[in-house]
């Protein structure tokens, strides 16, 4: 049997617990990442095929296990070429580097502004071209999300460069249906809004945001960042992002305190949740993905490139976000949706997908396989963790749950430290420098975590 090594924050069948999920960001930071990444699993696996997650951390010393154990290794991307992701980028070239097995990239894109303008890389240039050669040398060609990412590649020279968009939306193969169940958007629809940081800080989400609470009684904010997650959970305000008090996820926020938000871990429950609502529109390309996975119409509101080409690519409504008018209604949005085009041609780029990954040598379960049913069969048997919701209570059962982490936590961090110190005694004695290894151990073990615990005992 063939085994593929894929990138990601945690297989589609691994249910972990809110706490965990959060202290392991296996989101890695955002949970639009787990789409793209379990529709990848689900696509690969095939009865010849084995899909294993590596944990989204590149350790590039497990090059020599990777090239014995696996005959392949997938990396699913979104916006990686951009200026804050070029440390993560440079670890990953120099894991491929070492790497004897064949590596595919599927989806990577690149971030500039919606002027296409790709000036702003120009300082990750070297660092890009490193990559996309590595991945080369170990590929047939890369698969890029769209039409400025294609453009941005091949001006560094590149040939090999194939549009395929996002696997997330091929989930379900080559069937996407996405119904408008209603005429019109009312005062007793259900609508989904999602948006970044920021959109609501910079780009004028918060006004869409406050004039649709108030007009929908049933408007949903869904975020997907790991510090909306925590706000919620743990009202854990410690990150950046939680000087952003316009963010519905942020704890101050009127849809907080009415229990208006919500932030998913697990795709499977994000979608099933998604499919009773009438309409999904904000700024988040995989949140309102979600939605059309669910069959729930939406929009997108295009803050920059990354957005805007995946939405051109696949037809999806959307507008600019830095056009939108002053009084902007979810219902007007909803009137002008088509999606028709998005429907319409979803099967030729499936098509067109399939065909990149018969040309880098990886089977999918539509052609090899049983199209994903032992998948959903097996996602069906598993009970995961419903959306995190704001912590506005304090019975005890809430607090059960949360301190119960915390004391095994705890318990996990004295273990450690009772190691550490051992170790640093041994080294002292024997007057040997500590280990790099075990100094950063000490500083990620006894640090962070502990900072995270009395912060949240704070609140």
């Amino acid at each position: 049997m063939k085994r593929v090594l894929l990138r990601s924050g945690k297989s589609p069948y691994d249910v972990v617990s809110i706490e965990e999920a959060l202290h392991r960001d296996v989101i890695a930071t955002n949970s639009g990442n787990l789409i793209f990444s379990d529709a990848t699993h689900k696509i690969l696996e095939t009865p010849r095929t084995e899909v294993v997650s590596n944990g989204i951390r590149t350790d590039v010393s497990a090059a020599g296990r990777i090239n014995e154990e696996y005959d392949a290794f997938v990396v699913p991307l979104a916006n990686a070429f951009r200026p804050s992701f070029e440390a993560q980028l440079k670890r990953l070239t120099r894991l491929i580097g070492k790497l004897r097995i064949p590596v595919v990239v599927v989806g990577v894109g690149a971030q500039a502004g919606l002027g296409y303008n790709a000036a702003r890389l120009k300082g990750i240039e070297p660092v890009v071209r490193e990559f996309v050669s590595a991945v080369l040398d170990r590929s047939a060609s890369i698969g890029v999300r769209g039409e400025f990412t294609e453009k941005y590649l091949k001006d560094l020279g590149f040939r090999d460069v194939e549009v395929i968009g996002c696997p997330s939306l091929f989930l379900y193969g080559k069937d996407l249906t996405v119904t408008k169940r209603e005429p019109a958007l009312g005062p007793g629809s259900r609508i989904a809004v999602n948006g970044s940081h920021s959109a609501v800080r910079s780009q004028g989400l918060d006004r869409v945001i406050t004039r649709a609470h108030a007009r929908y009684p049933y408007l949903r904010f869904i975020g997907q960042n790991l510090s909306d997650a925590r706000q919620l959970h743990w009202r854990d305000l410690s990150d950046p992002n939680g000087r952003v008090t316009a963010m519905p996820t942020h704890p101050d926020h009127p849809m907080y305190r009415e229990d208006k938000v919500r932030v998913y871990i697990d795709p499977v429950t994000w979608i099933d949740d998604l499919r009773t609502f009438d309409f999904s529109f904000g700024s988040r390309i995989h949140g309102n993905i979600a939605a059309l996975l669910a069959g729930t119409p939406a929009t997108v509101l295009c803050g920059d490139s990354r957005t805007l080409e995946l939405c051109r690519y696949f037809d999806i409504p959307h507008r600019r976000i830095d056009k939108l008018p002053e009084d902007l209604d979810p219902a007007q949005l909803y009137e002008e949706a088509d999606f028709g085009a998005l429907m319409g041609s979803h099967q030729e780029r499936f098509e067109r997908f399939t065909a990149f990954l018969d040309h880098n040598g990886l089977e999918n379960t539509f052609t090899h396989g049983d199209g994903g049913a032992a998948f959903e069969e097996r996602m069906r048997s598993l009970s995961f963790p419903a959306g995190i919701r704001p912590w506005n209570d304090a019975d005890l059962a809430s607090l059960t749950t949360r301190f119960g982490w915390l004391q095994s936590r705890i318990s996990e961090l004295a273990t450690d430290n009772d190691r550490l110190k051992r170790e640093l005694t041994r080294a002292t004695d024997s007057g040997t420098a500590l280990p790099a290894s075990v100094y950063r151990r000490a500083r990620r073990v006894v640090g962070r975590p502990i900072r995270r615990a009395l912060q949240s005992g704070r609140q």
